[in-house]
């Protein structure tokens, strides 16, 4: 499997912990003022990371390019970013709005650049003939 694809399957099972720890926290708290961080975490992290890392997988010529690596750093700073920005604006912290936007731009890059890998020309490279 693809070094990037790995990356993001890991990736987002921290996600995945931190959306579920976030929603747990919530249920028993009764406080559910966060549960725009909670879909982000659950979404953009989870979710959004799982398929980007099935594409890789699927299409490792292209998960081999150097774009690919950095298109995973991009999108992962911007949602790294995101999603604890955001927990802290929706729960009182108006402050953070602006770092919450930057995430969000950055976070747009990244899908941006995901956009670019799916919509490039795949190129192999020649093999050589087979031995007879």
């Amino acid at each position: 499997m693809p070094r990037v694809a790995q990356l993001y399957f890991r990736t987002a099972i921290i996600f995945l912990i931190v959306g579920i720890a976030m929603g747990l926290t919530m249920a028993i708290s009764h406080d559910h003022s966060a549960i725009g961080a909670h879909a982000h975490a659950n979404l953009l992290g989870w979710a959004t990371m799982a398929i980007f890392g099935i594409y890789h997988a699927l299409n490792p010529a292209k998960a081999e390019r150097r774009i690919a690596l950095i298109q995973y750093v991009v999108y992962t700073a911007g949602v790294t970013l995101m999603v604890p920005a955001l927990y802290l604006m929706l729960t009182g912290n108006p402050a953070m709005e602006p770092v919450v936007a930057i995430a969000s731009l950055i976070t747009a890059a990244g899908v941006l650049m995901f956009a670019m890998i799916v919509f490039s020309s795949e190129t192999v490279a020649a093999r050589p003939a087979a031995a007879q």
